[in-house]
């Protein structure tokens, strides 16, 4: 895979789709679990979807269940979670795995872009955030900690680039 673009992926409801539906497009991709203590964390992602959308910005996503169990539910009751409970309106894609032999490929990518404190490459915990800008290029990686509100200048530069 030579960029972002090139991947292939799921939706929550099964459904193939093609990253290049995001070309041109500021992204900032999440991975994320409905019992977390960064759970929270979906309302401010809603919000900036909902502030940015229309000027070119997505979120997309991917629930994972590899810290702590804490995305047990299935496809379904994560989707219906996302939207009863934060009204998310933003993309959800089908449950991955982000680290080990069985790390999606689209993760394999972002963290060798991305690399995380002294360079691991290891995701380590729910809500870390990739930013992508308008040509694909994986600009950095926020920890779990950083909250939606805060990528707002950041999200705002590329969006005027």
């Amino acid at each position: 895979m030579k960029d972002i673009y090139d991947f292939d992926i799921a939706t929550i409801t099964r459904n193939e789709q093609s990253m290049s539906m995001y070309k041109d497009k500021v992204l900032l991709i999440v991975n994320v679990a409905s019992e977390c203590g960064f759970t929270p964390q979906y309302e401010g992602l809603e919000k900036l979807y909902k502030s940015y959308h229309d000027q070119g910005f997505e979120v997309l996503a991917f629930p994972c269940n590899q810290f702590g169990g804490q995305e047990p539910g299935a496809e379904k009751q994560i989707l219906n979670f996302c939207r009863t409970k934060f009204d998310v309106t933003f993309p959800l894609f089908a449950k991955i795995d982000v680290n080990g032999k069985d790390t999606h490929p689209l993760y394999v990518y972002l963290k060798k872009k991305a690399p995380g404190i002294l360079g691991t490459e290891s995701i380590k915990w729910n809500f870390t955030k990739f930013l992508i800008d308008k040509k694909g290029n994986v600009i950095t990686r926020y920890g779990s900690s950083t909250k939606p509100e805060e990528l707002i200048p950041d999200i705002e530069k590329l969006l005027q680039q």
